[in-house]
């Protein structure tokens, strides 16, 4: 699956790009070998948390990969202090504390090792401070980094095709259609993340990226009837009071000049 995400996303990326008259913008970007670099690894990366995440579907450990996603924003407020130097006020690093605490209990309550998990979060997290550094547009940015992967992909499909083996083109048309569907799905939030970062500091998006794990949550317990047990509304309590704290010291803190956001 990962294979045809990365297909389907340069595809379609491919035709909005020359939509937009944008060919130029892409040249340069392989013109410019350290902004290609850092492409290269944040490729790299995504590509990485792309099929761990499929790897946890197709084995059923999508609870794992849930808690993977909510280890993330941790790894952001990390790589935001350390790596960017950002200093976050005293409520934020307070509400930094909440999250993590929150984190912690869906840790334990795991109860072995979430390497699936680990790579999830940490590989989404480099991703994000590699996409903050890449001096480039977000859909540009997300076309160079999957076109460079594009031969690989094309070469594992090739395979499955000659071999028989394909998902693709084996007589299931509404599993075609929901291929080429998650191309355009994958487009949309990654694309909206890499503009994201360009504007506002890691710390800040670390906050927002519970949003996603919360909502998800949220569509298990209501949508699916999934249980919703005591390390989850204890886990849940923690991650929340963090957000309402952040959100009060970004609403009550004045922006000072130079500072990409209200945070």
């Amino acid at each position: 699956m990962t294979a045809h995400r990365v297909l389907w996303c340069v595809v379609l990326l491919g035709l909005v790009t020359a939509v937009r008259g944008r060919t130029g913008e892409i040249l340069a970007i392989l013109r410019t070998p350290s902004t290609l670099w850092t492409l290269m690894l944040t490729s790299a990366l995504i590509t990485v948390n792309w099929t761990l995440f499929m790897y946890a579907l197709v084995t059923e450990r999508v609870v794992e990969s849930a808690l993977g996603y909510y280890m993330t924003p941790v790894i952001s407020f990390a790589f935001g202090i350390i790596l960017m130097r950002e200093r976050p006020s005293r409520l934020r690093m307070f509400a930094v504390g909440l999250a993590t605490c929150g984190v912690l209990v869906q840790l334990f309550a795991f109860g072995q090792l979430p390497w699936i998990a680990i790579g999830l979060a940490v590989s989404f997290g480099l991703y994000g401070y590699g996409r903050k550094l890449a001096p480039v547009a977000a859909m540009d940015g997300l076309l160079v980094e999957t076109a460079l992967m594009l031969p690989i992909a094309v070469v594992l499909i090739g395979w499955w095709l000659v071999h028989g083996t394909s998902l693709l083109l084996a007589g299931n048309f509404k599993r075609d259609a929901l291929m080429i569907l998650g191309g355009a799905l994958t487009i949309a939030p990654l694309a909206l993340f890499a503009a994201a970062m360009r504007r506002v500091r890691m710390t800040t998006m670390g906050f927002l990226q519970y949003l996603a794990p919360t909502i998800s949550l949220l569509v298990a317990v209501f949508g699916l009837g999934e249980p919703f047990d005591l390390a989850d509304l204890f886990a849940f309590a923690f991650i929340w009071a963090a957000i309402a704290i952040a959100v009060f010291d970004g609403l009550t803190t004045a922006k000072g000049p130079g500072t990409p956001d209200v945070a």
